[in-house]
């Protein structure tokens, strides 16, 4: 990269944080004392990855991705999960025209800009299978014949923990499509007065005014994905997931797919700090969230408490740190 290519990236990345700045503080005026939570889910949308919130009900999980969403002019669709959703309810069907004399597709609620599938794990495994094909190739097939979701595409969903009753767990095929798992957690006390408050005064995500256009979004997603990646970073990337797939305490370890999601979580992180190039600390820090739902434990180790997370800081602090300089 060229040093007037160089600075016009750096100059871009600045705007990148600056929008971000102003959208993170939209969301944070109503998702109160969960500032690493906001950002670390809008890193997600600007890398165009999906979002998937796991955590117990009542914590906020689809207040944060309708703030979200309403803070992006755009369109955006809610799809509510049950055990009787189809397939046909979520990707869409075709239906006969009696007046053409032909079938024509009526497109289903994944055709929006930004997707909220509330519960996703309360359907069956037949409806989450609607969403694997537009998650990864951002299209609907139907009939042989593929259409075209619009740009910017991502997914938010909630689900709760499989011990809940009414749940199915999610398959693996499913969990990979997703960039980034996050949780948020129980807010501490003066946040929790803040949610109470704006409660009981009927003060909804809904309310909140957009900051952004899809446009301004489909820039930062291109700026995001023009921050440098020096090949040592990259190499850095897939050594550590490589070293998931030959640890004994794995059933399967994380894909291809899985390092390109991470390249592409630091690439966001590092335009949302302002930077034109990734660091190992962009890695070490976006990695949990984006490897350790791909990382699928052997029953044994999980009865040993062994988690994801554990072994995944055991990989980051074996492999060697890049000591040359990953700057342009």
């Amino acid at each position: 990269m060229g040093p007037d290519n160089a600075a016009a990236v750096a100059g871009r990345a600045t705007w990148f944080a600056q929008r971000y700045e102003e959208l993170a503080r939209n969301v944070e005026s109503f998702i109160r004392g969960k500032p690493d939570v906001v950002r670390l889910a809008l890193v997600c949308m600007l890398a165009e990855g999906h979002l998937l919130i796991d955590d117990v009900p009542g914590v906020g999980k689809t207040s944060l991705a309708k703030a979200i969403s309403q803070s992006i002019e755009g369109a955006m669709r809610r799809i509510q999960f049950t055990p009787d959703l189809l397939p046909s309810d979520v990707s869409g069907v075709q239906v006969y025209d009696a007046g053409k004399r032909e079938f024509v597709f009526h497109p289903g609620p994944v055709f929006a800009n930004i997707v909220l599938g509330d519960e996703i794990n309360r359907a069956s495994p037949k409806t989450q299978s609607a969403l694997l094909e537009v998650m990864a190739e951002r299209q609907v097939t139907v009939d042989a014949v593929p259409y075209v979701v619009p740009r910017p595409f991502i997914v938010i969903a909630t689900q709760n923990p499989v011990e809940h009753g009414g749940t199915y767990d999610l398959p693996e095929a499913q969990l990979d499509r997703f960039m980034i798992r996050t949780g948020i957690g129980y807010p501490d006390h003066d946040a929790e007065v803040e949610v109470v408050t704006n409660g009981t005064r009927g003060r909804t995500p809904e309310q909140l005014q957009p900051v952004m256009t899809t446009n301004d979004m489909l820039q930062m997603i291109q700026i995001a994905s023009e921050i440098y990646l020096a090949p040592a970073i990259t190499s850095y990337i897939v050594t550590i997931t490589a070293a998931t797939r030959n640890m004994p305490e794995l059933r399967l370890g994380v894909s291809p797919r899985g390092s390109l999601a991470l390249a592409q979580a630091t690439q966001a992180h590092a335009a949302a700090q302002g930077r034109s190039f990734v660091t190992a600390d962009d890695v070490k820090l976006m990695a949990p969230f984006v490897l350790g739902h791909r990382m699928i434990l052997r029953p044994e180790a999980e009865l040993q408490g062994r988690t994801a997370w554990d072994l995944l800081q055991a990989i980051l602090a074996s492999v060697p740190v890049p000591q040359q300089r990953v700057g342009v």
